[in-house]
């Protein structure tokens, strides 16, 4: 396998957009804690609560547990603006709907990165991604270059909202196209940590003997390898603002 390149970081905002209350914490989390730890400005959005993701509870009471076990998972890596779109979960649709929200929160956010999950079909060979996962990647590709555009979605343009073309490139966590990475040696037990938080989402699946750590670490070890470090999080990089420049 090719070598993974350093991500950039020479930069203090970014914006995660995600489908599900959980997305973060299943890799991503820990370079996050990096990232804070260095001061930099992040949110998160999560476009649905994950209100169908524990079968044996129902939606709504699903939707409290679950938006309040992210806002605990973010804090423990530094994040404290946790945004619900609370859009239907399970049944996310790429398309202008979903560009136009996701639009309006990047130009309110005004962020020089956004973080994103997966959005390939799969996950590497034949472990196939989630139809939310795939809708709210390929919306934000398209979000962000939306945002820059004051005559796509002008009607949000009111007030004190403005376009905002500053984002410089997106950066899909976990991606099987990954060809950049961050170090997360140092802040992996936070990811861990973080991870760890989202208890009633992992007991409801099931999971009874899940260890988030020994999870993590297998992924975070074999991005290592390539990487040149211990402990590494994938990325597969998007430039915009940078323009062809990773």
């Amino acid at each position: 396998m090719a070598e993974l390149e350093p991500l950039r970081e020479d930069w203090e905002r970014a914006l995660c957009i995600v489908a599900h209350p959980d997305d973060m914490e299943f890799g991503a989390a820990a370079a996050v804690a990096r990232w804070t730890g260095q001061g930099k400005q992040i949110g998160y959005c999560m476009v649905t609560s994950g209100e169908a993701g524990i079968d044996g509870m129902h939606p709504e009471q699903c939707r409290a547990v679950r938006e309040q076990e992210q806002i605990d998972s973010a804090r423990l890596v530094g994040v404290h603006q946790v945004e619900f779109l609370r859009q239907p979960d399970g049944i996310l649709e790429y398309g202008v709907p979903m560009r136009r929200l996701l639009a309006e929160v990047v130009r309110r956010h005004r962020p020089e990165i956004v973080i994103t999950g997966n959005f390939r079909d799969t996950f590497g060979g034949t472990a196939l991604n989630q139809a939310d996962h795939i809708a709210v990647g390929r919306a934000v590709l398209d979000a962000v270059r939306d945002a820059g555009n004051r005559w796509i979605f002008p009607e949000q343009l009111q007030g004190l909202l403005e376009p905002w073309g500053g984002v410089r490139q997106v950066w899909a966590a976990g991606s099987p196209e990954s060809r950049h990475a961050v170090d997360i040696g140092d802040t992996f037990d936070d990811g861990v940590a973080s991870l760890e938080a989202h208890r009633a989402y992992i007991e409801g699946l099931g999971w009874e003997h899940f260890d988030a750590g020994e999870f993590l670490e297998g992924f975070a070890r074999q991005t290592g390898q390539r990487f040149g470090s211990a402990l590494a999080a994938p990325f597969e990089v998007f430039p915009l603002g940078w323009g062809s420049e990773d």
